[in-house]
């Protein structure tokens, strides 16, 4: 998600990406009327303004949709940014927050990769150590890349989304000899 300002409620963009058995099925985006101003510092970052977004539904408009493709399943997101987003929104617009478990990848970074333990987790820096390309603060380029990292955590980590989901975390031992045994 993208918001107008700083106010986290003010949802100008939105990207889901849906999965099914570990391959990306639908891909769903639509630019949201906030009702707020525009920021500087937050069109600087994701280059959308309130021209572009004119005549686009606001966030009631869309809602419906959004927690169809979003209600009891897992909702991964990178950081929990968008879960305060969408939460924000709801609560402006008196709507029920989505009925959904959430999965922060960027903890699933942190925990599937040594060398992202402590820092270096941003999705643009994990989506370049993988080899995934995207433009950065795009709705739904997010979404896909998180998705993507998501995914190939399971892979490498054997640990399902489910898994993910319930806070279990990679026995560190195992990571490293499948690492190991992909080098030639």
């Amino acid at each position: 998600m993208e918001t107008a300002n700083s106010d986290r409620g003010s949802i100008c963009q939105i990207g889901v990406v849906s999965v099914e058995q570990g391959q990306i099925v639908d891909e769903w985006q639509t630019l949201v009327d906030p009702g707020t101003p525009f920021s500087d510092k937050n069109v600087s970052i994701h280059g959308l303004t309130a021209w572009d977004v004119e005549f686009a539904p606001a966030f009631s408009g869309i809602y419906d949709c959004l927690m169809s493709r979003m209600t009891g399943k897992i909702v991964a997101c990178h950081t929990m940014f968008d879960r305060s987003a969408l939460r924000a929104a709801c609560s402006i617009c008196r709507l029920d927050e989505a009925d959904c478990l959430w999965l922060d990848t960027a903890q699933v970074v942190r925990n599937a990769w040594d060398q992202f333990c402590q820092k270096g987790y941003k999705l643009d820096k994990i989506a370049t150590y993988l080899g995934i390309e995207f433009s950065h603060h795009d709705a739904l380029e997010d979404a896909r890349t998180s998705a993507l990292v998501l995914l190939r955590a399971v892979e490498e980590t054997g640990l399902s989304v489910w898994q993910w989901q319930q806070g279990q975390t990679p026995n560190r031992r195992v990571i490293k000899n499948q690492v190991s045994s992909g080098l030639g």
